[in-house]
């Protein structure tokens, strides 16, 4: 009788999942194993929630958006009793090892899961933030800079067309990768990221020297952007599973646009690109990148290399240690500040 492993994606959706799921049941069948899907995130391990996986029901989902299993921001660490169903579910689906496709979050939980109760658990790096440590790109990240940067381009064309400052706000809860990327491949006159708080003198000037030279301008900033000269707001953020503030009603594309125009004068226009970062079929290179770390996901538990996460390091796909991964966020500093210094 086969060995089984199971499979969860936790944590916000991302292109480049269902690519990871088919590289890891497709490897895993090569090895001998027989995988299943644990639905909606670690929901599914507390509460035993299954779906069958075999290559011909993830033959096509290379092209797929979103995820096939579900997902769910649940921390069983929550909640002592649900530790203690998951360990449970394991032992009852008979389990040999369990592959966890997420981010910090979702790799955190499996991290403390192998270092505290001996769990057979694989790691896959997922998320659209590429803020993950141990691992040069994660997957949905390409998808979700692609989608931002035309986004950013249509709104340059309509405030090229009516004379206005136009922000746009990106996803990024601690790190601006998907911010500054897309100002960059959008050709952005400013970029804010939560990294440090915006200079908004030097914010204020380029808006004004770029208005008077083309006759509209164009910032992009991250969801979670402050600016210096405006303390933390009295909003009572809902925090997640995770102790992670809600970012929804923040507004900060909108709160900057309202400061520009009332330093400038300018008429300023925001938009939110918001959860269609997340939707979409992936780019060619998160399915080549999901697939990968699927297969490689596989291969360490082949070879019984548990408590360990795939990775992109360089063009070699490794098995990294997640403790490694999760132990601090990959951030934006150093060179790429040298950059902005350029571009900005």
């Amino acid at each position: 009788m086969s060995k089984k492993i199971g499979i969860l994606t936790g944590g916000g959706d991302c292109p480049g999942l269902n690519p990871a799921i088919k590289g890891c049941v497709w490897g895993a069948e090569k090895f001998g194993y027989e995988c299943i899907g644990l639905t909606d995130g670690w929901k599914g391990l507390v509460e035993g929630l299954t779906t069958p996986l075999n290559k011909e029901i993830t033959e096509y989902a290379i092209m797929r958006g979103g995820t096939m299993l579900g997902t769910s921001r649940t921390n069983p660490f929550k909640q002592p009793e649900n530790v203690k169903k998951c360990l449970e579910t394991f032992k009852k689906l008979d389990l040999h090892a369990l592959v966890a496709m997420g981010g910090e979050d979702t790799l955190g939980v499996a991290t403390r899961f192998y270092k505290e109760h001996k769990l057979n658990v694989v790691g896959v790096p997922k998320t659209m933030d590429n803020d993950l440590s141990a691992t040069d790109y994660t997957f949905g990240f390409d998808t979700s800079v692609t989608k931002a940067m035309e986004a950013a381009e249509a709104l340059a064309d309509t405030g090229r067309s009516h004379r206005r400052v136009m922000v746009m706000e990106v996803m990024g809860r601690h790190a601006g990768w998907v911010a500054l990327f897309t100002g960059i491949a959008s050709a952005a006159d400013f970029v804010c990221l939560p990294e440090k708080k915006v200079d908004t003198k030097a914010m204020i000037e380029k808006v004004k020297a770029a208005y008077a030279k083309k006759k509209f301008a164009l910032v992009v900033t991250s969801e979670a952007s402050e600016l210096d000269s405006v303390g933390e707001d009295d909003i009572k953020h809902a925090l997640d599973h995770f102790g992670h503030r809600i970012l929804k009603d923040r507004g900060m594309g909108e709160h900057i646009a309202q400061f520009i125009e009332k330093a400038t004068g300018l008429e300023t226009r925001h938009a939110v690109i918001g959860h269609m970062q997340r939707g979409g079929s992936p780019t060619l290179f998160d399915r080549m990148l999901g697939v990968r770390v699927g297969v490689k996901a596989a291969e360490l538990v082949r070879d019984g290399q548990f408590g360990q996460m795939s990775a992109l390091v360089g063009n070699n796909i490794v098995g990294v240690p997640l403790e490694k991964a999760t132990g601090a966020l990959k951030v934006v500093t150093g060179n790429w500040f040298d950059l902005m210094e350029v571009l900005f």
